[in-house]
């Protein structure tokens, strides 16, 4: 299986923005639902693009599955990220001015996308997520975020995703030169909460 590439769009048109934020749903999300929390982030003057995973799902399983059983469906998914990066840089985005936020699979998938592809982005918003495999594999990130801004939020516990992974993803970006930020909530649950909005309008939306 593969996604088929499906971008939903809202705020400024492409070709009248500087800055887009590329926005990655969860598991059973839509695009639209992740398009929706844009009204609580600082982002009036941005174009908005959210690809749609096929059938709601970027891959069937845990991120935290050996890889290969997430195939062909994480590759796609990966490949639907980049198709939307490209989207925006052919409207002569420039790469810098690029953002990204993603919640739950979708904060995995973005996490994923960035480490495979580190560069000097404009900054990133991953609540409840970290770079996906049962081991994470080094070998596949590479590149220097030259100081990109990125705030990790999560839950501990979570039923989904490890605190643990959450920091060890924490730290491989920092390796690759990411501004990181990290905020736990103990008991919170699988949501997003204001506090952490708040944050990525502070850290990242500036």
């Amino acid at each position: 299986m593969s996604h088929t590439l499906d971008i939903k769009t809202s705020g400024k048109a492409l070709d009248q923005a500087e800055k887009v934020l590329i926005m990655i749903h969860g598991r059973g999300g839509s695009a639209q639902d992740i398009l929706s929390l844009s009204q609580h982030l600082n982002v009036e003057d941005y174009a908005l693009l959210a690809p749609q995973a096929t059938n709601g799902s970027w891959y069937p399983l845990s991120f935290i599955v050996p890889v290969e059983q997430n195939e062909p469906w994480l590759s796609s998914a990966i490949e639907t990220i980049a198709k939307t990066v490209d989207t925006a840089l052919n409207k002569g985005i420039r790469v810098e001015n690029i953002y990204f936020f993603g919640f739950s699979q979708g904060a995995c998938l973005s996490l994923e996308f960035l480490a495979r592809n580190a560069q000097k982005f404009g900054g990133a918003v991953a609540i409840i997520g970290g770079v996906i495999g049962d081991k994470i594999n080094r070998e596949n990130y590479k590149g220097d975020f030259a100081q990109t801004p990125i705030f990790l939020g999560t839950s501990n516990p979570d039923f989904h995703v490890p605190v643990e992974r959450v920091y060890a993803t924490g730290n491989i970006l920092r390796e690759m030169n990411a501004d990181v930020t990290e905020k736990v909530y103990a008991n919170f649950g699988h949501s997003i909460n204001q506090e952490e909005m708040e944050f990525a309008n502070s850290i990242v939306f500036k």
